[in-house]
């Protein structure tokens, strides 16, 4: 495919030009940033080295997004957090190809890691007898390689409308990241039917999933209603953390991606909420009021003192 495109690199101006607020965001992104790796990656290995939890597909499916969130938030945040005390805040079209890549590919797995514990979570609490039979390891693995193929197949949509798009002349894109929609503005010819296709690709499906999701979780809290009260407490608990998710990241990116591409002031500050605030607050939202998860990072940490200790 040839790509017609004479820019060979952009300038992302970034959440601010203002310099007092370049070296806020330079800070607070940097912890939180520290926080989101660290938080989402002790979930990984808690899960990972915990023999109580690494046989419940719950939980497989749980460092399994932990694992996303970690990747997601990696691939957007050190850009921004270097170009926020550089003058030269430039990313090459490669740079800003790729990045733009892994944004869509990590979102795309996450979506179908979000509706494929939406599932679990409805097999375990509607038939809890069943269970073990339907949410077997031969599934699990399948639902991961659907995650895996779906975003793959999601990113690469992205990528193949970008390169179809001329680049002629302006280069500044007023994002602190490479999305579609920025990119969209520079192009040097029409967009309508781009915008359209964007809009049926992520927009719509993810109206649709999120619907379909919200949905589901009806389902089963009116089941609960067959439950005992500890029960009844303990499914409340476990959706709640789930529903919380979802809302966090579908409803950000249907604002950005359902509607026209039209440029509102405060964009970017939506898209912190998908691409950074959701991966941090991942972690604290699912262990925050799951025993089980946090007993398990206790012995975690206690098992790591206790080796540092032993050097």
């Amino acid at each position: 495919m040839q790509n017609q495109s004479f820019v060979t690199e952009f300038v992302l101006l970034g959440l601010s030009k203002n310099p007092n607020v370049q070296k806020i965001v330079f800070a607070v992104f940097s912890l939180g940033c520290i926080a989101t790796a660290g938080g989402n990656l002790l979930i990984v290995v808690t899960v990972m080295i915990s023999l109580a939890l690494l046989g419940s597909p719950m939980y497989f499916f749980l460092a399994f997004l932990s694992f996303l969130d970690a990747c997601f938030s990696s691939a957007i945040a050190p850009k921004m957090i270097v170009d926020s005390v550089c003058e030269s805040k430039t990313i090459s079209f490669e740079g800003c190809m790729t990045q733009l890549f892994a944004e869509h590919f990590f979102a795309g797995v996450e979506v179908i890691v979000l509706t494929a514990m939406a599932y679990d979570h409805y097999v375990a609490i509607c038939k809890p007898l069943h269970y073990s039979s339907i949410m077997n390891w031969r599934l699990c693995g399948m639902l991961m390689g659907v995650a895996w193929i779906g975003g793959f197949l999601h990113s690469m949509i992205q990528i193949l409308f970008t390169f179809q798009l001329p680049f002629c002349g302006p280069n500044v894109i007023d994002h602190f990241m490479c999305d579609f929609y920025p990119l969209l503005e520079l192009a040097c010819t029409d967009t309508y039917i781009f915008c359209l296709l964007v809009a049926a690709n992520r927009g719509f499906i993810s109206i649709v999933i999120f619907s379909l999701l919200l949905l589901s979780y009806g389902v089963i809290l009116l089941s609960l209603r067959t439950h005992s009260t500890e029960g009844q407490r303990k499914a409340l608990s476990t959706c709640g953390s789930h529903i919380a998710v979802m809302v966090l990241f579908f409803v950000p990116c249907i604002f950005v991606y359902a509607r026209p591409p039209t440029a509102f002031s405060f964009d970017k500050m939506v898209a912190i909420f998908y691409t950074i605030l959701t991966p941090l607050l991942n972690p604290l939202i699912y262990t925050f009021r799951n025993k089980e998860v946090k007993n398990a990072m206790r012995k975690v940490w206690y098992r790591i003192t206790m080796f540092s200790n032993e050097k």
